[in-house]
């Protein structure tokens, strides 16, 4: 069995990959680390995993373990891997910010892989060390990655997407606790969300010079799951787009063209994207879809460490969503 450990296991993440982890055949959770709860068990802190296991947090780090998932928050996963320092064998996938960019991922001598399969499979395969993307920048990336790879995205792109409360954390604010959120929606960050340095690296490293992209992300009155809508100019037939769309995904795992309109509940609770195309003149909308906590986090980490270790792709990932 594979030994896993998980870092900053008290948020939404944590929480999320104990229970892929505890459900994957392949892997065994050997600690679960937290500052702030050492000593309590899990279901302290993820009462939906009351039942399932006896695990405990820990304040104690295993450095010789196969694989540690870093769900700390943004700029801390760098501070913590000074201060620990992990056996070479040890698989470490990051779930901050820390390392997405090119200018960041090599890292007291440890090449980071940006994680998106659909982009970097093969690379994953052969890489140590993972940076795995956000979740705006799923949604989005997994919604042009074809129009850049066939050179179709030369005009300006514009998205709009809403996210789920969960996406902010699970500290309060002043934006995510229930009277103000719910039967509310607001942008936020208009054109400068930090996911943009990640999404253009990736667009640039298939089609370069690229389109501007415009962004403006939206708060939910819901808790999790990311709902994107992207369009852009496109020469071609409706067609044409899902030829393009098909062919790229073709061998994807958990990315899925629908020729049907698509709604947010297709996916949550599960790690998979699912994307509809819709032509109106000669602009495209493409639309996607994906959980921000699964496919945009901790379902998407397993992704990774899957690939990494040779296992089949969907391996404890096999998650249904529940659309009623």
């Amino acid at each position: 069995m594979i030994k896993a450990g998980i870092i900053g296991g008290s948020g939404y993440t944590g929480g999320e990959l104990i229970r892929i982890l505890l459900n994957h055949p392949a892997v065994e959770i050997d600690f679960v680390y937290s500052t702030t709860r050492a000593g309590k068990g899990l279901s302290t802190a993820h009462p939906d995993l009351l039942g399932l296991t006896e695990l405990q947090f820990t304040g104690d780090v295993n450095l010789q373990v196969d694989v540690v998932f870093l769900c700390l928050g943004h700029g801390n996963s760098s501070k913590f891997l000074i201060d620990h320092a992990f056996s070479e064998k040890t698989i470490i996938i990051d779930l901050s910010n820390d390392f997405r960019l090119q200018a960041d991922a090599n890292f007291q001598g440890k090449q980071f892989v940006y994680g998106l399969p659909e982009l970097n499979a093969s690379d994953i395969e052969y890489a140590q060390y993972i940076a795995n993307p956000g979740c705006f920048a799923t949604a989005i990336q997994l919604a042009l990655l074809p129009l850049a790879k066939a050179g179709r995205l030369s005009e300006h792109i514009h998205v709009n997407a809403v996210t789920g409360s969960t996406g902010a954390g699970i500290s309060p604010s002043d934006t995510s606790h229930f009277s103000w959120r719910n039967n509310n929606v607001s942008w936020y960050k208009p054109f400068t969300h930090q996911h943009l340095g990640e999404i253009n690296e990736s667009l640039r490293s298939l089609q370069n010079p690229l389109g501007e992209l415009f962004f403006l992300p939206n708060r939910g009155n819901f808790t999790r799951g990311i709902f994107a809508t992207a369009y852009t100019h496109f020469n071609g037939s409706l067609e044409d787009a899902k030829e393009l769309f098909n062919d790229y995904y073709t061998d994807a795992a958990f990315t899925h063209v629908s020729k049907d309109p698509i709604s947010l509940k297709q996916v949550v609770n599960t790690n998979h994207c699912h994307i509809h195309l819709h032509k109106h003149n000669d602009t495209l909308l493409i639309t996607s879809a994906i959980d921000n906590l699964l496919k945009g986090a901790s379902g998407q980490a397993v992704q990774n460490m899957n690939l990494i270790l040779g296992l089949e792709e969907n391996l404890g990932l096999n998650l249904k969503a529940g659309v009623f």
